[in-house]
């Protein structure tokens, strides 16, 4: 599988994250998830995701101690 690029658009996070992009959309709709806008799109930093997923890891690790 290829490397996911650094910034990636909706498709490209959608698939990185295992998500369709509709939920996708409905996450960043309500903030839910880090993503910003250039021009009239959403984008999305990998580094930013892998942070944002490593936080949300442990905050469920913790929970279930």
């Amino acid at each position: 599988m290829a490397q996911p690029k650094e910034v990636m658009n909706i498709k490209e996070a959608s698939r990185y994250l295992g998500i369709s992009p509709d939920t996708l959309y409905k996450y960043v709709s309500v903030e839910r998830i880090p993503a910003f806008k250039l021009g009239n799109r959403w984008r999305f930093k990998k580094t930013v995701l892998d942070e944002w997923m490593e936080l949300k890891s442990k905050g469920r690790a913790r929970e279930k101690e």
